[in-house]
């Protein structure tokens, strides 16, 4: 078997991610909850029979008299006298047929909360399905969920959920058809079986949503239940699945009045204790092996006025509780990690929705659209460089002295959202000939994003705008060589639906970058990955030495298909050369300009075989701005769910030759080979106590292959733990891995620069493993672990022949060349007088191991006791050879450090 780097696997995963038609942000929104109703190609389930339109209803909400325990029995007098509502209608799996349970649900409220009681009946009680997990888990269990727009806008609102075993789910809603997870309420919900079904309490106090000062109020309001064993969903007002909206299609809430919105003040203080215990070389007057911290601060969350929450942290525990995967990236481009932080998590879709409004479906092929605001960035490690040095203490971030966020709705309904953070001047303490001393690593640095959007006429138009600033107070000289002192951007968004129906909507959005730096960082900034303005063919760039600015534009548009079994889904956008927004951002690429179009058709009705089913295909190019094809191709998946609830997904692709003007790292144009690339996922039904998971792909050239295997498999041996273990191989043989470039002005082909090249040989091999453990609603403990072992060997040293090809000399094969395989000298021309280069070994065999222990229990609504113990340990060397023995043995002697962390939260409120 051919074997391929990992990285290569890692990004055309990336790339299937993206041509699999799920919007980033959708997919995010819902992996970790029970998502809204949405119009989803890749998971259209159940049969399409007897669609009802219901038409516009009103849920009727009553005021409590008395005292309201909530405790999942509906034994409270205020139930008997609230109005019951019945009118559930299927959605899964037949679709508009009567519900095969009944279900009543009751709404009532009193000046702090808003209430609700649900019976939901079933003939075989003993057959719910109770399972039990941590908050927003992702279960197969019977549950019941309400839906609230309490700015009654149609677009937005949270959702509440409780399942049968008590997990709660909470959330919010936006841009009518996604939903989010990451928010996290203090709220009440609890549930309990009997002989008749079970039954579900809710309380919702205002403190934790958003509305407007009125006399009397209507909200937008839904409910749904999940029937697991039936795999039957019900609501009182359905998205079709042909179809799109969610949150336009709510009931009216009414029957409220005589309350007040919340100017709740919330204050979570924290105390957080810490003991590190590290493997240290001998002799380092910085670290023993043990290090011990104490900490404390507080966040503090106030509403302003009844439609505007500010969030302040001081002194704030960004500390992530699972680490980051090991990965090995032998690319060009920055790993993207998805942040884990709670501040930051907390409202994340007010920014994080830039470009996308209006249309319930982006599709990309070879496009990554910009992430104008990526919250990892403050915070991050300390990005200065050190002088030489046998000892250093680095710190592991920078500390954020303090941050602010402001949410809400001003001027009737401009939704806007701002951050704020300041973090400090970080040192590192050096030791080196004896002597200690200290550098500056990273500057205080000030962090500001804006972001501001208006809907018109019924949410058929709007306009959005986003700013970002990144201003650092450089003291150090050292510093102004590495670093920009400022970064300004701005973008704008927006979307108009083009029909009556909402079937056909535009939505795009436009950016413009401004940065400034001393000319030396400017210089090294151009000729950096993301630019590469040094390409010698390149005849629409080129590098300024006295620059001290850079400014550069992007944008894009979209026409979108939102209902009907007909899709279809084209995009063009661009990215300017000079384009960058990294200070505060995330782009992987500029100098693009990508297109594509695509198209579906998809059956929700049974066959012979099939419950659902959908394909799809597309076309689409890249050109950088000489006008080089830089990516191109066709594309086809097809996806099924079969009547025993498995879901398979095939999709194939081919690539024509293309120009390549990143492979030789700033150097000249060379060529991409035709490629194909084929794949494949199976899942089994998620209702059995054992669920298994396949996947794989292969992209083949002339002259490389990559791919990669895996297993997915999910044990649940009782209603409250699952054990979940992913094994993956990935494999690569690529015969042009860029190793380095050296000057030699008589290379008079390559423009003075020889670009070296190897065939690269990877194994990879690796794991997850996670243990989720629930004991109540409140306490749980999870476990995750990663082991990775990757070997990758570097053979057949070799040189670009000529600019515009996949031609090389390999040295040592003819040509006049000669290579000493023992020193790693190779001798362009032999005897001649090319000089010879010394190439560096890069042959590597990398293991590690990374893993997270937490027990989190709530103690009380919002408080939280955490217990952590993160265990990490790796290993390389220069050995390119995959032996699984002599790896494992490598780990089980790889340094190895333990971090246990204790924190402590406490919620206050009045």
């Amino acid at each position: 078997m051919n074997r391929a780097r990992l990285v290569t696997a890692l990004a055309a995963l990336s790339l299937i991610a993206l041509a699999s038609l799920q919007m980033p942000m959708a997919a995010a929104a819902q992996s970790d909850s029970l998502p809204a109703s949405t119009v989803d190609v890749g998971a259209d389930v159940g049969v399409d029979t007897a669609v009802v339109e219901l038409p516009a209803r009103s849920v009727e909400a009553v005021r409590l008299s008395g005292e309201m325990t909530v405790d999942g029995l509906l034994n409270e007098p205020a139930w008997e006298n609230a109005v019951m509502l019945s009118d559930f209608v299927q959605r899964d799996p037949i679709q508009g047929a009567q519900p095969t349970e009944r279900t009543e649900v009751y709404v009532a409220y009193d000046e702090e909360a808003v209430y609700i009681g649900a019976r939901l009946y079933d003939a075989a009680p003993d057959s719910i399905v109770a399972r039990l997990g941590r908050r927003d888990a992702q279960l197969t269990s019977d549950a019941f969920m309400v839906y609230l727009d309490p700015y009654n806008d149609g677009r937005s609102g949270y959702y509440f959920g409780v399942n049968a075993a008590g997990t709660l789910y909470d959330g919010v809603l936006l841009n009518d058809d996604w939903s989010d997870s990451d928010w996290d309420g203090v709220w009440q919900g609890r549930a309990s079986i009997d002989s008749e079904g079970w039954m579900v309490e809710l309380r919702i106090p205002y403190s934790q949503i958003r509305f407007y000062q009125q006399d009397r109020y209507v909200w937008g309001v839904n409910f749904k239940r999940e029937i697991a064993r039936k795999n039957e969903v019900d609501y009182i007002v359905y998205t079709p699945r042909e179809e799109s909206g969610f949150v336009s299609r709510f009931w009216d809430l009414s029957g409220v009045s005589g309350i007040t919105p919340s100017r709740q003040i919330e204050l979570t203080p924290y105390v957080i204790s810490k003991a590190a215990f590290t493997d240290q070389p001998s002799g380092n007057p910085f670290d023993d092996g043990s290090d011990y911290g104490f900490d404390l601060g507080a966040d503090v969350k106030m509403g302003l006025t009844s439609n505007l929450t500010l969030n302040a942290t001081v002194n704030p525990d960004f500390g992530q509780v699972e680490v980051d995967p090991a990965v090995i990236n032998l690319s060009d481009n920055e790993t993207f990690f998805p942040e884990k932080r709670p501040f930051f998590i907390d409202g994340a879709s007010t920014f994080t929705n830039f470009g996308y409004g209006g249309s319930n479906d982006n599709w990309g092929f070879n496009w990554g659209n910009p992430d104008f605001f990526y919250s990892r960035r403050i915070g991050r490690a300390p990005q200065g460089s050190l002088p030489d040095h046998e000892f250093s203490d680095v710190p592991d971030g920078a500390k954020i002295l303090g941050a602010a966020k402001l949410t809400g709705q001003v001027f009737g309904d401009l939704n806007v959202g701002t951050v704020h953070a300041i973090t400090a001047q970080e040192h590192a303490d050096l030791y080196d000939a004896g002597s200690d001393f200290r550098v500056e690593v990273e500057p205080a640095t000030y962090y500001g994003v804006y972001r501001g959007q208006k809907e018109f006429n019924d949410s058929r138009q709007g306009l959005g705008f986003i700013g970002t600033v990144t201003n650092r107070f450089i003291d150090d000289d050292r510093l102004a060589d590495q670093l920009n002192s400022r970064a300004l951007v701005l973008g704008g968004d927006g979307w108009t639906f083009l029909d009556r129906d909402k079937t056909w909507v535009i939505n795009g959005w436009s950016g413009v970058s401004h940065l400034r730096a001393n000319e030396t960082q400017m210089l090294s900034l151009q000729q950096s990955s993301m630019h590469y303005f040094q390409r010698p063919d390149a005849g629409h760039v080129e590098v300024d030495s006295s620059a001290t600015t850079m400014t550069g534009w992007a944008g894009r548009v979209a026409l979108n298909k939102q209902r009907g079994r007909v899709m279809l889904n084209t995009a063009v956008g661009t990215i300017s050369p000079s384009f960058d927004i990294n200070d505060l951002g995330f782009i992987w690429r500029t100098d693009v300009t990508n297109g594509h179009f695509g198209f579906g058709y998809r059956w929700p009705d049974p066959t012979q075989f099939t419950r659902s089913a959908n394909l799809i295909g597309a076309v689409f190019q890249s050109l950088d701005y000489d006008g080089n094809s830089i990516w191109r191709g066709v594309w086809g998946r097809g996806y099924a769910q079969l009547l025993n609830y498995y879901d398979a997904t095939v999709f194939l692709a081919y690539n024509p030759q293309t120009v390549n003007n990143r492979r030789t790292r700033g150097g000249p144009l060379t060529l991409n080979q035709p490629g194909w690339e084929i794949g494949a996922f199976l899942s089994s039904d998620s209702r059995k106590p054992l669920t298994v998971g396949l996947n794989g792909f292969s992209y083949r050239t002339e002259n490389s292959t990559n791919g990669n295997v895996g297993v997915n498999l999910e044990w649940k041996p009782v209603t409250n733990a699952s054990v979940t273990l992913s094994p993956s191989v990935g494999w690569n043989y690529e015969n042009a891995q860029w190793v380095e470039a050296y000057d030699d002005p008589l290379a008079t082909a390559t423009f003075g620069r020889r670009y070296v090249f190897a065939n690269l040989d990877q194994l990879t091999v690796s794991s997850s493993v996670r243990l989720n453990w629930t004991f109540t609603p409140q306490m749980s403990f999870q476990l995750y672990a990663q082991p990775l072992i990757s070997s990758g060997d570097y053979y057949d040293y070799k040189e670009l022949v000529r600019p515009r090809s996949y031609d090389f000399m390999t040295y040592g094969e003819g040509g006049g060349s000669a290579f000493d395989e023992a020193s790693l000298t190779a001798d362009p021309d032999g005897y001649g007088p090319a000089p010879a280069l010394e190439l560096p070994n890069l042959d590597f065999n990398f293991t590690s191991l990374r893993g997270t222990a937490v027990m989190r229990w709530e103690y009380m609504p919002g408080s939280i006791l955490y217990l952590v113990w993160t265990q990490q340990m790796s290993d390389s060397i220069e050995d390119g050879r995959f032996r699984l023995g002599p790896s494992i043995d490598q780990l089980r002697g790889a340094p190895m450090d333990n971090i246990f962390m204790i924190k402590l939260t406490y919620w206050l409120s009045r």
